[in-house]
């Protein structure tokens, strides 16, 4: 059976068509968005010991999410394209997620160390990002592919769903981390 992606195109559709592409996806962001509150709440006792780890809650999540944007938007536009492998993109934006991984944990590591002159946390947020940063494109890529597959928009759904994906994954990582590293 042949299924047709339906792809939102401002110039030609209409705002209620628009609307019923988008819509979805969003909603289960909001709902998942406030998922991510409760897990968040889940590190109370690692923020209340460290406050200035809370600090780094924004920047952790937006690098990750950034990171995974960037991937999303050059998969699924290669999708639409016809040129993109999935084995090749994951090979590669892995290999990318490890390598600015590492670059940006240390470059978050040496900020903190000189700002706060707090190493441990400095080490904390390192790691974080580190691993973070790793595994945004792949989080990305699966969405993206997945929503693909279903013969939905990529380029609509896979933002909002991965992001919040993402951000959940990011705060799961960041407070873990935080809780073996500084508790």
């Amino acid at each position: 059976m042949n299924h047709k992606t339906i792809y939102a195109d401002d110039d030609k559709e209409s705002i209620r068509f628009l609307l019923r592409l988008r819509l979805p996806p969003l909603v289960i962001g909001l709902v998942l968005g406030i998922g991510i509150s409760f897990l968040t709440s889940r590190f109370e006792e690692v923020l209340a010991t460290n406050i200035r780890a809370a600090f780094f809650i924004p920047f952790v999540v937006y690098i990750a999410d950034a990171i995974g944007t960037q991937t999303q938007t050059i998969y699924a536009r290669d999708l639409r394209s016809g040129h993109a492998k999935f084995s090749t993109y994951l090979f590669k934006e892995s290999a990318l997620g490890i390598i600015l991984g590492l670059l940006f944990g240390a470059i978050s590591y040496g900020i903190i160390v000189v700002w706060l002159t707090d190493a441990l946390l400095a080490m904390s947020v390192g790691v974080a990002v580190l691993c973070v940063v790793a595994v945004a494109p792949i989080v990305s890529m699966i969405v993206t592919e997945f929503l693909n597959d279903l013969h939905e928009d990529p380029a609509v759904g896979s933002g909002p769903i991965a992001t919040v994906i993402q951000d959940a994954i990011s705060i799961l990582i960041y407070g873990t981390v935080l809780s073996l590293m500084l508790l």
